[in-house]
């Protein structure tokens, strides 16, 4: 599945970004979706991730301590979207959708990647 991720730019201390992940060519409702962060110079982080529709973790949601309370992960049939608050310096960094078919809610090894969306927030 081909993934585009957009929403990324610079934004202050405290401020917000929605940060999207659109699909072309499958039902990405039938994909489980995670978002990852990797920020300079330190190894690529999962942020947070969502069930399929189609699966018994439908509406299940899973966040990294770091970013629980300030982000939100949701998702429609070809669209997934993670919603960050109150966002610090420390969540600088390219973030990552990526999918994969199947009935769990995270995985430790994703298919399909998108490009990457820079996320800068200055202090």
């Amino acid at each position: 599945v081909q993934l585009q991720a957009s929403g990324g730019g610079l934004v202050q201390f405290g401020g917000s970004l929605r940060l999207s992940c659109a699909a072309s060519g499958v039902a990405l409702g039938e994909y489980a979706i995670a978002w990852f962060r990797q920020a300079p110079g330190k190894e690529r982080e999962m942020v947070s991730c969502i069930g399929s529709l189609i699966s018994s973790n439908n509406g299940r949601t899973w966040y990294a301590d770091s970013v629980k309370g300030r982000f939100t992960i949701s998702r429609g049939q070809n669209t997934a979207y993670l919603h960050m608050n109150s966002l610090k310096p420390e969540d600088t960094g390219v973030y990552y959708c990526a999918a994969e078919p199947g009935a769990g809610l995270c995985y430790s090894d994703y298919g399909s990647w998108g490009q990457g969306t820079q996320v800068t927030v200055s202090s």
